[in-house]
């Protein structure tokens, strides 16, 4: 039984990582995909994201995030949204740990390279806007490196070759009922 109970806790530690590396991480989804634009306010009426929401409602603006693949996370109050699409609260709290972001009272803005590094643009509580322009200004000037990351290919299942030379034959017996166990 000893041995049992070490087996189990063993393989329980070895796949504990795994499991958490499964997570829910929506940055982690992210990477090489779209770079993500991470706006930390401590309220929905913040200057700085409501600027930045309200730029975004320009049609040359919007096609400019999308021209750098530029996706815009939020969270207010601690709730969390992705271009305007509520996120669970289970999604946002791992947005927020995945940062690994101090405390502070001011609003941050964060922009993510498409490798999942992240680029602090503004972490104070001045309440002033964040320009856009100040924004795909920054995603111009991230390194090479960044620009070349790609996201990894979902590995497609390959089909199992089929026997040339098998021939249908009879069908298998049918196994015999188990027998009744005795007390």
């Amino acid at each position: 039984m000893l041995v049992r109970s070490l087996t189990l806790a063993t393989l329980l530690a070895l796949a504990g990582p795994l499991w958490a590396a499964d997570s829910d991480a929506p940055l982690a989804k992210e990477v090489g995909k779209a770079r993500p634009l991470v706006v930390i306010a401590p309220s929905s009426a913040d200057p700085t994201l409501r600027g930045l929401n309200e730029a975004l409602k320009d049609s040359a603006t919007q096609a400019a995030f999308k021209e750098r693949k530029l996706v815009l996370y939020s969270v207010a109050q601690m709730v969390g949204k992705r271009d305007d699409k509520n996120l669970e609260q289970q999604t946002t709290m791992a947005l927020i740990r995945e940062l690994k972001l101090g405390a502070s009272k001011g609003t941050k803005v964060i922009l993510v390279g498409m490798d999942g590094e992240p680029h602090v643009l503004k972490d104070d509580d001045s309440g002033e806007k964040i320009d856009p322009q100040a924004i795909l200004k920054a995603v111009d000037e991230l390194p090479a490196s960044e620009k070349a990351a790609v996201a990894p290919e979902p590995v497609a299942a390959t089909p199992e070759p089929k026997a040339k030379d098998s021939k249908p034959g009879k069908p298998a017996k049918p196994a015999a009922p188990p027998k009744p166990l005795e007390d």
